[in-house]
């Protein structure tokens, strides 16, 4: 694979300057995007940290393992991700033929971007014995150079799907990195790469906040850091924090990701309290720039307009298609997967 191959997905974007134009502030939006779902038989996916008004008008809600696997068996002619660009890149790597759109193109993740391709490949040159397991946090460029995708749901199973005298490299995430190392008693050899929403919680703001509310369980996704994930309750991704938290006895909860989960953790469970952990600066709560660029605003004009699209490679797509369709093999296989 030529080495421009590795690059993230390109995307061509036409200028007609939609983006920039004012919506009729009368206007009903929520009605608005549903005339268009039917009109142009598109589906609109939203991860769980897109804000609530996304959330309520999205066909589905979950996390990257059921993102990944609704954009596999999704049957309409348009896409429309409402999340970040790797995960609209990776709806285009499932479904070639059909559109897919993201409300802002500028939606990046700084954990995908702290992994650049050409880099990783020298890095995986350097170790031929290894075989590479990346979190499904990365771009397609990094999926081209691994063996198979895992998500923080299913990375634990897939990692000790292995054999244990097996040399693995885990990319980009070096914080769910070392907690599947810890918990499954492997050493697998990180890439140094982090997302920038879980590495700011305040581990001394988040102690004040337990002696403030003595009987909340502190909960947190394994993107966070090593000493904050020792302290909490229960350690999970945001789909089995949500399960946790609707099931579990606790009034109070605590939470250590990216705040937008908060919004489905207060529909399903209504009488309980959710605190969202505080960073280590001046805000109250945690939330992703990239994530919060999308805006309803934003997913009715790029239904309307149908931009921006994303366009991928073909030899590209066929190379990180290959270690998607291996995790979603062995996550069936395990029950994972609905």
């Amino acid at each position: 694979m030529k080495d421009e191959m590795l690059a993230t997905a390109k995307t061509k974007v036409e200028e007609k300057g939609f983006l920039d134009i004012d919506v009729d502030p009368m206007l009903d939006l929520f009605a608005e995007i549903e005339r268009l779902k039917k009109e142009k038989n598109a589906v609109i996916l939203a991860h769980y940290y897109q804000e609530p008004d996304i959330q309520d008008i999205a066909d589905y809600i979950g996390d990257s393992l059921g993102l990944a696997q609704q954009a596999a068996k999704t049957q309409a002619d348009m896409i429309v991700f409402a999340g970040v660009h790797f995960m609209a890149e990776g709806a285009k790597i499932l479904n070639p033929t059909k559109k897919v759109v993201i409300p802002d193109l500028k939606a990046g993740c700084s954990l995908s971007e702290s992994c650049p391709p050409p880099l990783f490949k020298k890095f995986k040159e350097q170790h031929p014995d290894h075989k590479v397991i990346s979190y499904i946090n990365c771009s397609a460029g990094i999926k081209a150079l691994s063996d198979v995708i895992v998500t923080s749901s299913n990375a634990k199973m897939i990692v000790e799907s292995f054999p244990k005298d097996e040399k693995l490299i885990f990319a980009p995430d070096k914080n769910l990195g070392a907690y599947i190392n810890k918990v499954t008693g492997r050493n697998m050899l990180l890439w140094n790469g982090a997302c920038m929403v879980h590495e700011i919680f305040s581990l001394q703001k988040i102690t004040k906040l337990k002696v403030r509310h003595p009987n909340a369980k502190l909960i947190a996704h394994p993107e966070c850091e090593e000493p904050l994930l020792r302290i909490a309750d229960f350690v999970g991704s945001t789909t089995q924090l949500l399960l946790y938290a609707e099931k579990d006895p606790a009034q109070e909860f605590i939470v250590a990701t990216e705040t937008g989960i908060l919004h489905q953790m207060m529909k399903n469970a209504p009488h309980k309290t959710f605190i969202p952990a505080p960073p280590d600066n001046s805000c109250a709560c945690n939330d992703c720039p990239h994530m919060k660029r999308n805006t309803l605003e934003k997913v009715y004009l790029c239904m309307k307009y149908e931009q921006p699209e994303l366009f991928m490679d073909e030899e590209l797509r066929l190379a990180a298609k290959k270690p998607i369709d291996r995790m979603l093999e062995l996550s069936e296989k395990a029950g994972l997967l609905k």
